[in-house]
């Protein structure tokens, strides 16, 4: 049996092969795709901080000038990805949240607090055009000065792949990992419009929340399984669990 990740390139290929190193047939259907928006930084503004709520941000910036001058600042990244990918780039001040937009809202100001960082310097957000939750409207509202820049878009992907399909057609797939709302309620389209969604729903759903989840049960999926953490290492303790993988 096959498991399918619809997380988007690249970023689902890493996926694929921790899956494929424990004995486990991996499909892939990227159900959003990254595409970069035309962005001017000021370059008058002195920033006090980056924020960064997805490594998307970061291909968005990739030979970007304005990029080099962000590179001594304080960067908040939403979690341990996406703060690998940022020390990548040669970000050296990493404040790393627990994978969520709630908990790095909380690191924000928990960090801005300990530092006693200067609140007139605004906190530059990296940001998609897609957002789940607004923080920086949120952070605005208790004082923090935050300007959000949007760098790229995560484009809705209406077609599975024919490989998933004739998989789903020879009941090959028994479970799929959703990594976003959005990209969950792409797949379900994607599949309805396939003809194909009694099978998509009829098989194992590996949600990275609970509000991801919703989408999925909302849409009449029931075997649903969730992270105890917004995190891919904690995708994959649950999927350990539920299906017998090995650790």
């Amino acid at each position: 049996m096959a498991m399918l990740v619809t997380r988007p390139q690249p970023d689902n290929e890493a996926t694929a092969a921790l899956l494929r190193a424990k004995g486990v047939e991996v499909l892939l259907a990227p159900m959003l795709r990254f595409e970069p928006v035309a962005f001017d930084i000021d370059p008058e503004v002195e920033y006090g901080g980056v924020i960064v709520s997805s490594a998307n941000a970061f291909r968005a910036m990739e030979g970007k000038p304005s990029l080099t001058r962000l590179l001594d600042l304080p960067l908040f990244a939403v979690g341990p990805h996406t703060a690998d990918v940022a020390e990548a780039f040669g970000f050296r001040d990493l404040v790393v949240a627990e994978g969520d937009a709630i908990s790095l809202r909380d690191t924000i100001i928990a960090t801005v607090r300990e530092r006693n960082m200067d609140r007139s310097k605004p906190l530059l957000w990296l940001v998609g055009a897609d957002l789940a939750r607004d923080i920086a409207t949120e952070l605005r509202g208790l004082g923090y000065n935050v300007v959000a820049q949007t760098v790229y878009k995560m484009v809705p992907v209406h077609s599975l792949p024919d490989d998933v399909c004739s998989a789903f057609a020879g009941s090959r797939i028994d479970t799929v990992m959703h990594y976003s709302g959005r990209s969950a309620r792409s797949f379900l389209d994607a599949a309805r419009a396939a003809g194909i969604e009694i099978s998509a729903l009829a098989i194992v759903h590996c949600c990275i929340s609970e509000a991801v989840a919703s989408v999925v049960r909302e849409a009449g999926a029931t075997r649903v399984i969730v992270a105890r953490a917004p995190s891919e290492a904690a995708m994959f303790e649950v999927l350990d669990r539920a299906l017998g993988l090995p650790s």
